[in-house]
């Protein structure tokens, strides 16, 4: 851990907004594997199991339309509200008693997701504001490291809440960490610039701006469409675990529980680090050379010894925060506070809505293929897409404006100039 990072974390407003991230991401974790398992024991039906993460994960698609809502409004009284609405919302499944209350459920997750959609957006815009931008690569690296160790811990939380206790109990642990969430943002200490007076104006026309913003920016555009292939490549590729266990290792489907942390422990890492890489070299280069360790860990998980695949599974959590993190900061940096959170909401949206369909693309490939063609083609993707974004961005610096004026130089290049 550098001193930067260290930095980062005395940092008032930092810590808190760390501690938000912490607390609620623990709560929707424990809540989306204990909802599936509560579905699935009310129902029987796999299906209708599988249903719980479909509903979280589609409002994703309506991402720019909702961040619309973060640019008309101050960002911190925005999540605040936004936190405490989710909390209320939490408290209905409570009343699920039967099979014929999982509706309840459903809507409850759905409206959970939309707000997840429309405090990412409003939490990006607000750092711009709360974090020195110096310490925005560290800070984003450091967001990414505690979603992932959430990730880690509130799924066994959540599971062994629900085995004791039942449904109900994890939904008010998950309603108690949208307050707590709601509190340490009420506490942070921004100067927050009025929105623009209003103008009356078609929705689609406002969120169309954020959109047109973002593909328009060269250096947005190329890294937010990496870290959107990246995401996809892992969705085809994680489909084909069980497979690979089985036929690859001859292992245990439990022995994914051994595979998951591993490529958790890697991710961590990348992301304490993220900050003093992103300070020693361009966001493209930065990006490109985690997809590429990513793209690698995936290939080695198509050979059939184990310390290989471990190894890979490392090189996965080391690679893949690598992209996401590189097009945050990026969006923070190079969109005006207006636009920030429409072109978060976009980013968001073209970086994590396509893995639900790659999801379904890869399962439908482990069915009817080998499991190693299917991995082949994330790991190939990934390379051929890192290799492309670096030769973008040195035919980007090598071709000069028109008025002859020096092209921008990316975080990274300023520094080392």
């Amino acid at each position: 851990m550098s001193w930067t990072t260290l930095k980062v974390l005395r940092e008032r407003n930092a810590g808190l907004y760390l501690g938000g991230v912490i607390v609620s991401g623990f709560g929707d974790s424990a809540m989306s594997l204990a909802a599936g398992i509560w579905v699935k024991t009310l129902t029987g039906s796999n299906s209708l199991a599988a249903l719980v993460g479909f509903c979280i994960w589609l409002p994703t698609f309506a991402g720019p339309a909702i961040g619309t809502v973060a640019d008309r409004v101050r960002r911190r009284p925005l999540l605040v509200a936004t936190n405490l609405v989710l909390a209320a919302v939490m408290l209905a499944p409570l009343a699920v008693r039967s099979q014929g209350d999982v509706w309840l459920l459903f809507a409850v997750l759905t409206l959970v997701g939309m707000g997840m959609v429309l405090t990412d957006a409003a939490e990006t815009a607000l750092v711009a504001a709360a974090v020195p931008v110096e310490l925005r690569g560290d800070f984003n690296g450091l967001v990414r490291t505690a979603i992932e160790s959430t990730k880690l811990l509130a799924p066994l939380a959540g599971a062994g809440l629900f085995a004791a206790f039942g449904g109900p109990t994890v939904a008010l642990l998950d309603a108690v960490s949208f307050v707590l969430a709601a509190a340490a943002f009420r506490l942070l200490r921004v100067q927050e610039a009025a929105p623009e007076p209003h103008v009356r104006r078609a929705w689609t026309a406002e969120t169309g701006e954020g959109a047109r913003y973002l593909w328009q920016h060269p250096v947005l555009r190329s890294l937010v469409v990496t870290g959107g292939v990246a995401m996809v490549a892992s969705s085809v590729s994680s489909t084909a675990t069980y497979a690979m266990l089985d036929t690859g290792l001859h292992r245990s489907p439990a022995f994914a529980g051994v595979l998951i942390p591993v490529q958790g422990l890697g991710s961590v890492v990348a992301g304490l680090a993220a900050g003093a890489l992103m300070r020693r070299m361009p966001e493209r280069a930065f990006s490109a050379t985690g997809l590429t360790l990513f793209a690698i860990g995936v290939l080695a998980r198509a050979t059939p010894w184990l310390p290989v695949v471990l190894g890979g599974s490392l090189a996965i959590g080391l690679g893949l925060p690598c992209p996401l993190i590189a097009a945050l900061t990026a969006v923070q940096r190079e969109t005006p506070s207006q636009l920030v959170g429409r072109v978060a909401a976009t980013a968001n949206t073209l970086m994590y809505a396509p893995t639900g369909l790659a999801l379904l693309v890869g399962t439908a490939m482990v069915a009817g293929l080998d499991y190693r063609v299917q991995i082949l083609v994330a790991g190939t993707l990934g390379l051929v897409v890192a290799a492309m974004l670096v030769m973008t961005g040195r035919a980007t610096r090598c071709a000069a404006p028109a008025d002859g004026a020096r092209p921008m130089p990316e975080a990274g290049e300023a520094d080392a100039a």
